[in-house]
């Protein structure tokens, strides 16, 4: 098939890049032609496990292209997929204003019959907006529906090429046949594809999100009780997790959630219930905790320094908000840095992809390391914020060495009470008991 994906950020390129690996030939269109520039030549402009080996692959064969001529794109594509930014704006709703001008912009471009795929995460009715916006200023039959994206960052190629589900919204029966060809390479294992109406497809991405959401949110709620009554989070996880009912997945407690998806889909939901005069009181909730969990580590650490961290050297290993990404939108770590700083602590961090991403964001002000035991040279503390599996083994033995104190805030759980209690460490996580 001939495909227009018309953005390249997270969504769009990771989408774009895969449907070329099945063959089809697809234009990624975007407006910054420094980006267009560096996908022509094969550099990604975000980083995601296997997307560099097969964006050029792709290239090299022909079947994948970029460019700012989004008037060509339209008019050689048969599928046009929108993966446009849909920021929070400043109520908590998802401002559409991209997908508007998009929608506005390719109207007259329309040539032939064409599907037009809302791939972005939209609230309710957008398949609706997109519809008016195109239909007055297209001479030909376009059906507009929604394939919402389950994209995990870290994990996003996978999830593409071999989904769990795939959701359509749209009744029309020739759009949900050549959307079943188009899908067909990805589901071989009889994986589904649900056909639903519009509303129903726009809305199970918030559904799906904010859900995910409320269990980490859960977990951590129950590792404070933990602290409280000297329960231990890990087997509590261990315990309910075996219940099929609950599952063992996003059931691990640590300093919150962060990244592009669920916090602004919370945040878009609450909105859209508010719209419709609908208090959403759990994700009211959901989101108030989080907020507060991403600086759990912060009152045993000033605790530990007696409230007195003014010239005190933190050594911070993870900035991403999850580990196999750049991605730093509202990293918990980020959220640390400032409290940190703001307290007189100087700041030296190390995190495998995203402290490019974080130092165009905080300029100097925390010291980037090339290697994770440069960082806790001669730091008064080790703070974890993001679970890299390179940060699960470390030497200990260098660790007690370099550190001027064995001390470890860990906001994720990464190493055995036990363990550390024989190694000597002075040791705080979530949910568990603090060794001292």
């Amino acid at each position: 098939m001939h495909i227009a994906v018309i953005g390249t950020g997270y969504v769009g390129l990771v989408t774009g890049v895969c449907l070329a690996e099945t063959g089809n030939q697809v234009i990624c269109v975007d407006i910054d032609p420094k980006k267009v520039d560096l996908l022509s030549k094969g550099i990604p402009t975000i980083y995601e496990s296997g997307l560099e080996k097969m964006l050029q692959d792709n290239l090299s064969q022909g079947r994948l292209s970029f460019s700012t001529d989004i008037e060509n794109a339209v008019k050689k594509s048969d599928i046009i997929f929108l993966a446009l930014p849909t920021p929070s704006a400043e109520d908590g709703s998802a401002n559409l204003s991209f997908i508007k001008s998009v929608a506005l912009q390719i109207g007259p471009f329309i040539n032939n019959y064409k599907i037009i795929i809302n791939k972005s995460t939209v609230p309710v009715g957008t398949v609706e907006l997109v519809k008016s916006i195109l239909q007055p200023n297209s001479k030909h039959e376009v059906d507009v529906i929604s394939n919402p994206e389950f994209l995990r960052e870290g994990m996003a190629i996978a999830d593409f090429m071999k989904p769990d589900r795939i959701v359509i919204g749209t009744k029309s029966p020739k759009a949900i046949e050549w959307m079943r060809e188009l899908y067909a390479p990805y589901v071989r294992q009889g994986n589904p594809i649900y056909f639903m109406d519009e509303k129903s497809a726009e809305l199970t991405k918030y559904a799906a999100n904010a859900f995910l959401a409320t269990k980490i949110t859960f977990m951590n709620e129950i590792a404070t009780l933990c602290e409280k009554v000297g329960a231990d989070i890990d087997d509590i996880r261990l315990g309910i997790g075996a219940d099929e009912r609950i599952g063992k997945r996003f059931l691990f407690a640590g300093i919150g959630y962060g990244g592009s998806c669920f916090p602004k889909d919370v945040q878009a939901l609450k909105h859209i219930a508010k719209e419709n005069d609908y208090n959403f009181q759990i994700l009211e909730a959901v989101h108030t905790v989080n907020e507060n969990q991403k600086l759990s580590l912060l009152p045993k650490i000033e605790k530990h320094f007696n409230g007195d961290l003014q010239g005190k050297k933190i050594a911070l290993w993870g900035l991403a908000f999850k580990p196999n990404t750049d991605d730093i939108r509202e990293a918990p770590a980020l959220l640390l840095i400032e409290k940190l700083l703001g307290m007189g602590a100087t700041i030296a961090a190390y995190d495998p992809e995203a402290m490019e991403n974080t130092e165009q964001k905080l300029g100097k002000s925390i010291e980037f390391c090339t290697d994770p035991y440069l960082a806790i040279e001669d730091a008064d503390a080790l703070i974890i914020a993001t679970e890299w599996s390179i940060f699960r083994a470390p030497d200990f033995e260098k660790m007690s060495q370099l550190l001027k104190d064995n001390v470890i805030f860990d906001g994720r759980n990464l190493y055995d009470l036990d363990k550390m209690k024989s190694l000597g460490f002075k040791y705080f996580s979530i949910g568990r008991e603090s060794i001292l």
